[in-house]
């Protein structure tokens, strides 16, 4: 008899795309195919909250849950906590349920994970942690492995290693939180002069986009054209993350967005373009107000997209990427100058985004995509399980 693997699809998360998760995880856990997976709905909370009554689980920041009904209880807020189950992480690839959260005691069962996959984008999620957790606990998990995830979150790292790799992006300069803070302490800007402010101006120039240096979905990004805008942006990106990158704006832009799949020998989708609703494809474009446009295929020349498609591979592979990317191109289109924007490790999968609705357009329906991904976690598993991990020395000196 089939036996049907246990997917635990995790979402949520303490990050700034922490909505953006549970959307994601509704279209995965919709299309799954249920008669060769038993899918575990696991929510991890963003903040904590207190127990009302005796009966009521209490929830911290960080926590793993389970349940009924569990992803429309995160996207409510977890106002409603009835029936909701902690989840302790056993090292040894398990998951044990916490079945009674109540003053009385509680009571417990454990299921072995078959397979995890994380939708958690950015901070905790998309940054290599939790994929450090699933190796510890040796389990496939789909997407980028420690490495790749965390190169593909840190858009600073990132945008070094795939310049020195000779690929195209944009100038771009990198401030600590305190150096940012230099640049703009707390007073008017028409008081602030300076070498820092000057080598801003002389390398990047106005417009210029600045950024939290480890997170997605257009958090915390601002478009500056002046100094007074750009003290403003800084202090929004430094909510955010500790690290900023300041760059350049590139003129009469176009934005295509490419989809790659695969461990060793990856593959890229044709490239789509996004036609964003706002001066740039920040947040509200992306998901609130539903005027943003995608064109899929680009209508753009095959030389083109050719070359979108062979920079998509190479960046997959300079930063060590496996499972999945989506990767973000900026195009100037009277210069005909393409740059790699960046490379998302764990994309959107809503019902709007991308990286799906590219692979749909190429040939593979959505539940068959999600069948490859888990089929990539399985393989390079298995690859890794051929590794040796023990050494024995020619004397016991350790004694």
């Amino acid at each position: 008899m089939f036996k049907k693997l246990n997917i635990a699809v995790i979402f949520g998360g303490k990050s700034g795309e922490h909505e953006v998760s549970l959307v994601s995880a509704t279209s995965i856990i919709k299309n799954l195919d249920k008669k060769k997976y038993k899918v575990i709905p696991i929510g991890i909370a963003k903040t904590g909250l207190p127990r009302r009554n005796s009966d009521e689980v209490e929830v911290k920041a960080g926590e793993w849950f389970t349940g009924p009904d569990i992803l429309n209880k995160f996207k409510n807020g977890l106002k409603d906590r009835k029936g909701l189950k902690k989840i302790i992480i056993d090292p040894v690839g398990k998951i044990q349920f916490v079945r009674s959260l109540t003053s009385t005691g509680s009571q417990t069962s454990t299921r072995r994970i078959d397979v995890a996959f994380p939708i958690l984008h950015g901070t905790f999620g998309e940054d290599g942690t939790i994929q450090g957790l699933f190796e510890i606990m040796n389990i496939p998990y789909v997407g980028a492995g420690v490495l790749g995830s965390a190169i593909g979150m840190d858009k600073i790292v990132q945008k070094k290693i795939l310049r020195q790799e000779k690929l195209p992006v944009v100038n771009f300069l990198e401030y600590s939180l305190q150096q940012a803070q230099a640049i703009f302490p707390e007073r008017s800007v028409s008081e602030v002069e300076g070498s820092k402010i000057q080598n801003i101006v002389r390398r990047i120039g106005f417009p210029c986009f600045v950024k939290p240096a480890n997170l997605g979905s257009s958090v915390g990004i601002s478009k500056a054209r002046n100094l007074k805008e750009l003290k403003i942006a800084l202090h929004l990106a430094k909510k955010y993350d500790n690290k900023i990158i300041i760059e350049e704006a590139v003129p009469n832009t176009r934005e295509f967005e490419c989809a790659v799949l695969g461990n060793a020998k990856p593959r890229a989708s044709a490239p789509g373009e996004v036609i964003a609703s706002n001066e740039f494809y920040d947040y509200d474009a992306k998901y609130v107000d539903g005027k943003s446009k995608t064109v899929i295929p680009a209508p753009i020349p095959k030389k083109l997209e050719e070359k979108i498609k062979n920079l998509t591979i190479k960046s997959y592979k300079a930063i060590n990427c496996e499972g999945m990317a989506r990767v973000d191109f900026l195009y100037d289109s009277k210069a005909g100058r393409l740059y790699i924007n960046e490379l998302n490790t764990i994309p959107g999968f809503t019902q709007i985004s991308m990286y799906p609705k590219l692979w749909i357009h190429s040939g593979l329906k959505y539940s068959k995509l999600l069948g490859k991904l888990i089929g990539l976690a399985m393989e390079r598993h298995k690859n890794k399980q051929k590794v040796s991990r023990t050494f024995k020395p020619s004397k016991k000196w350790y004694k």
